[in-house]
């Protein structure tokens, strides 16, 4: 529905016989209109009368479908909905010409009182005729479209089609899809575990049974291919109706999730394969944009590693709320390249500042808060690998702690309004290098809350999917080389989100921030077995678990834990007004002792002395068991074989649907 006039109001000018059957339409109905109310004879002196009076009624019953926009709908795709507009164009014509009617009831302009049963007599053949003849063109429209339909179908160009789900988003893709010629899709039916809907039809497509019928409904009506289309679906049922469809077998992919079409990344129609992040069905997250408004609108926003999964996440997010200025930081020139490339085509109205910098460069650092006065820092650059930390303990402090307190410094010596850093779920009683950095880098965070007028603030959550180095792309890209997938151990668990849904809540979290100082914790949901997520990969390829992908079990790696943690031993968290934000109450540090902390590592890293980083961990750190190099246990070997899973798992296995 059209919301008023545009230059879309216009098109008529460029399709001058729809335009002129519209007044030929007006012209008719005014003039039978006459004939009632002058007993259905028409004299000479009202003939000449109505003649005299078409222009002004024509021009204000046009006038008033200009206003409410009736010129920019298609007329192929006149709706319901679009009725409202000719009964709004119609109310006001009706109100406009019996005011001209009444008024020049006080004059001797008599041959312009245009008489009231005419004025209702018209406005209702008018509108209604201007109606019927758009419904009509669209009648003609669809039923063409059928006709070329049904020759595509006597052509085997479309493949026999069922779509799971009658809801809003079924009834789109399937009205969307009915009216493009070249859709490859012949749907078939609706199946809907709804009862209420079974036996009924949407668009003229009729819901044939619950998806407990699938695997007969396939074969009965000779389907290729299988549709989701189910509003607001959860995980577990996608994965049911994926295990059904994979048992019959027949091919099944899934529309575009909400949040992708509204962001306008991807249309109804664009189905694409069924991923990993459906499968753990993670709800949209529904923001503040007020809030974040007034975080961002008309600021210059810094996003250090602006590069990186969640950094350009952030930088996209951040672009939806028309700040000034972003100003993308990272030191990967290729990764700048491509982040920078790609927000400067589909935001162009912003302004993107691309500055190679390492954030552990004081000189360059300094240089680009004073030329630029960043108002808010969304600090996501850190290492975050765990075993590479391990390896690299000294880096790990630089990057982590060193450089996250430069910037912090920076920020509060330069009067920025925000400074929110990424964290991590690894930081709660810490085993590893990465971990502990971390830690100790929201402790810095906190202790500089205390020193600036700046607002700072830590986000911590667990592991994102899709990210770079995370198990999801290493999984894919076994699976697509054919190699055994590594998974450490069969009950490590971790827990996940989509990288949208990071930076959003990321994003949220900065905007909930009230004094400053807090470490907000993201509800993470259910954690997620890694040896799950594997199968679940396998399947989604097409392949068999175990028989065309192994499983391998490599063992528990340096720093790594088999289940991670959200909050610390006594830690207590508080509500925001965030569903899935909260804030965890957790002591701060003096600024004495953030001071030691700060020396201690500092040394250590001038020294490049790893076992004294170890040992400062363990040492600031109460909650921390970070092990020496000389302590660490070696891996357990799980598998003699190293090809098949423990019999603990083939057990787990054997309950789950094949």
């Amino acid at each position: 529905m059209n919301e008023g006039p545009s230059a879309d109001n216009f098109w008529f000018l460029r399709r001058p016989f729809q335009f002129l059957a519209d007044v030929f339409v007006l012209c008719a109905a005014f003039f039978i209109a006459y004939l009632p109310a002058i007993n259905m004879r028409l004299g000479e002196f009202y003939a000449d009368t109505a003649i005299r009076q078409l222009p002004l009624v024509v021009l204000v019953q046009l006038s008033a479908l200009f206003l409410v926009g009736a010129y920019s709908l298609i007329w192929r795709y006149v709706s319901i909905e679009d009725i409202k507009v000719f009964i709004k164009a119609a109310v006001i014509s009706l109100v406009v010409l019996l005011l001209f009617r009444f008024a020049l009831s006080f004059t001797h302009f008599d041959l312009w009182q245009i008489p009231v049963s005419v004025v209702l007599i018209d406005t209702m053949m008018a509108f209604g005729g201007l109606l019927a003849l758009r419904i009509l063109r669209r009648f003609f429209y669809e039923l063409d479209e059928k006709n070329r339909l049904t020759a595509g179908r006597k052509r085997g160009k479309r493949k026999p089609t069922l779509v799971v789900g009658a809801g809003r988003m079924g009834a789109t893709l399937v009205k969307e899809l009915q009216g493009r010629a070249d859709s490859e899709f012949d749907v078939r039916g609706f199946v809907d575990d709804d009862p209420r809907k079974i036996g009924g039809s949407v668009n003229r497509i009729k819901v044939i049974g619950g998806t407990d019928r699938l695997p007969k409904l396939v074969h009965e009506l000779d389907i290729k291919q299988v549709v989701l289309a189910i509003d607001h679906a959860n995980g577990k049922d996608i994965r049911r109706i994926m295990d059904i469809c994979s048992s019959i077998p027949v091919k099944a992919q899934i529309v575009p999730s909400l949040d992708e079409i509204a962001h306008g990344r991807v249309n109804v129609t664009r189905l694409r394969d069924v991923e990993i992040e459906d499968l753990l069905g993670r709800e949209p997250v529904e923001l503040d944009d007020k809030n974040l408004g007034d975080l961002l609108s008309g600021r210059t926003v810094m996003v250090t590693g602006a590069g990186g999964s969640i950094g350009s996440e952030l930088v996209r997010q951040i672009s939806n709320y028309h700040p000034k200025k972003v100003l993308l930081v990272e030191r990967s020139e290729y990764m700048l390249f491509e982040i920078g490339r790609e927000v400067s085509k589909t935001y162009d109205e912003l302004e993107f500042v691309p500055l190679i910098a390492d954030i552990s460069d004081e000189p360059r650092m300094r240089g680009l808060f004073a030329e630029f006065r960043p108002e808010v820092i969304f600090h996501a650059a850190a290492h975050k690998h765990v075993p590479l930390m391990e390896q690299n303990p000294v880096e790990a402090i630089k990057n982590n702690v060193l450089a996250t307190r430069l910037v912090g410094s920076l920020a509060g010596e330069f009067g920025a309004k925000a400074f929110v850093m990424i964290s991590t779920d690894k930081a709660v009683n810490p085993t590893s290098v990465m971990g502990a950095s971390k830690r100790i880098a929201e402790i810095v965070v906190q202790d500089l809350n205390q020193t600036y007028a700046t607002k700072f603030t830590a986000v911590r959550f667990g592991n994102v999917l899709g990210s770079a180095g995370s198990v999801v792309p290493i999984f894919r890209e076994q699976i697509e080389k054919g190699e055994a997938i590594t998974v450490t151990h069969p009950e490590m668990t971790r827990y996940f989100m989509t990288i949208p849904e990071a930076s959003q809540l990321v994003l949220q979290a900065g905007a909930l921030a009230l004094e400053g100082g807090e470490i907000f914790i993201l509800d993470m949901g259910r954690p997620v077995k890694i040896l799950d997520l594997a199968e679940d990969m396998i399947r989604l390829s097409g392949l068999v678990p175990y028989e065309e992908i192994d499983i391998q079990f490599t063992g528990i790696r340096d720093g790594e834990k088999l289940f991670e943690e959200l909050e610390i031993t006594g830690e207590h968290l508080l509500k925001t007004r965030h569903p899935k934000i909260f804030i965890g109450k957790i002591a701060e540090f003096s600024r004495m002792q953030v001071a030691a902390i700060v020396d201690e590592f500092t040394a250590a890293v001038v020294e490049n002395n790893e076992s004294r980083i170890r040992s400062a961990f363990n040492e600031f750190l109460p909650e921390a068991t970070v092990h020496q190099i000389d302590t660490i246990a070696p891996k357990p070997q799980l598998d003699p074989e190293n090809s098949t899973p423990p019999a603990t798992a083939k057990l787990k296995l054997a309950d789950k649907p094949t």
